[in-house]
């Protein structure tokens, strides 16, 4: 849409020229992609994400590396396109890097997220800013998993649009990248949220997990029970299936705003949950709460995970801030806190916000 309009422009500005001055020569560019972030429901309390991505991690070793610097001081309403336009993103290729092995592969190293407001024509208005191609890129800028939305709750089908979802998918899988497919449910109608998410399951990819934000069902007590029950469930059905959990950051439930959820249910879903992915977004922290810091926001998030969940090695995934609110400072202190808490990689949210100077600094992830 961003695209059409800036050539409409272009058009008429060239026809006033040429009217006025007889003879002109126009040119333009490429559009830049538009720069919104996705999210569903908790993206404007919390968070991942970004919706971040961690450490660097040797690709021989199935945790990120400690490092020795010194820290710092101390997974939703859709946000607007902005008016302005960006420069065009630029590709900074990489050398290829085995893929992490070991437990839990699919969630180690670094991740870019993508979302039906990405990728589907149905949310996007017919007119997709992620497809196949840019899979390409993600693969040349380092991205060793996508995590990409498989659909949402008002979808039409369980699976959105799997003739442009699963070519994606397959892209991924030529480029060497593993894929997990997320789902967010909102518990207001738990046997369809089961239906969705175990045909989200028999995609061909990775990975499946849950994104445990929604408040539709408004008492917290009932929303935890059937939170634990629906997990339950998954779980009994999927045995043996490695499941993530996309879950708030416990500094929004702990400290920050300890009325968004109370009592959730942290020890009730330890077994059903393999991996946790905290949306750690501190760009929807203020400085003044001191959580603004990438660091500091990231290390307390996973350290508070491990103590609600009683599992002090807990694997962690650290979901970092908003891509086009970051910065590479922030990008970096990211990944010091990931890699001194061992956590399993890091990823931004999402891959189409994130800009290019972002990306080299979340190469460390690898």
């Amino acid at each position: 849409m961003l695209r059409s309009r800036l050539l409409f422009v272009r058009v008429a500005v060239a026809g006033l020229f040429l009217a006025s001055v007889v003879a002109a020569v126009a040119q333009s560019g490429d559009a830049p992609r538009p720069t919104t972030a996705a999210a569903d429901t908790l993206r404007t309390t919390s968070t991942t994400v970004a919706p971040t991505t961690t450490t660097t991690e040797p690709a021989t070793t199935t945790t990120l590396a400690p490092t020795t610097s010194a820290a710092p001081p101390p997974p939703t309403t859709r946000r607007p396109a902005p008016a302005t336009t960006a420069a065009p993103r630029r590709t900074v290729r990489v050398a290829p890097v085995p893929l992490p092995t070991g437990a839990l592969a699919e969630y180690r190293g670094l991740g870019a997220w993508i979302d039906v407001f990405d990728w589907s024509a149905a949310y996007t208005n017919n007119n997709p800013s992620v497809g196949p191609a840019d899979v390409d890129r993600m693969a040349d800028l380092g991205v060793q998993t996508i995590y990409i939305q498989a659909a949402r709750h008002d979808s039409p089908s369980d699976v959105q649009e799997p003739e442009r979802l699963i070519p994606i998918i397959n892209r991924a899988h030529a480029r060497g990248m593993r894929v997990v497919a997320w789902y967010l449910p909102t518990l207001e109608d738990p046997a369809r949220d089961m239906q969705r998410l175990l045909a989200i399951a028999k995609l061909p990819a990775e990975g499946l997990a849950v994104d445990i934000e929604s408040r539709v069902v408004a008492d917290p007590a009932e929303r935890s029970r059937r939170l634990v029950a629906l997990s339950d469930q998954l779980r009994a059905t999927l045995s043996g299936r490695v499941i993530g959990a996309i879950v708030l950051p416990p500094v929004v439930t702990d400290v920050i705003n300890p009325n968004y959820w109370p009592g959730f249910p942290w020890h009730e879903l330890v077994p059903d949950y393999d991996a946790w992915l905290t949306m750690g977004y501190w760009t929807n922290r203020t400085a003044a709460s001191g959580y603004r810091d990438a660091y500091r926001y990231t290390a307390e998030n996973i350290d508070r995970l491990r103590a609600d969940l009683g599992l002090p090695s807990a694997p962690v995934h650290p979901i970092g801030g908003i891509g086009d609110k970051t910065t590479t400072a922030d990008v970096d202190g990211y990944h010091r806190a990931a890699v001194e808490r061992g956590g399993l990689g890091g990823s931004l949210y999402d891959y189409r916000t994130t800009g290019p100077d972002l990306w080299p600094h979340l190469q460390a992830f690898r």
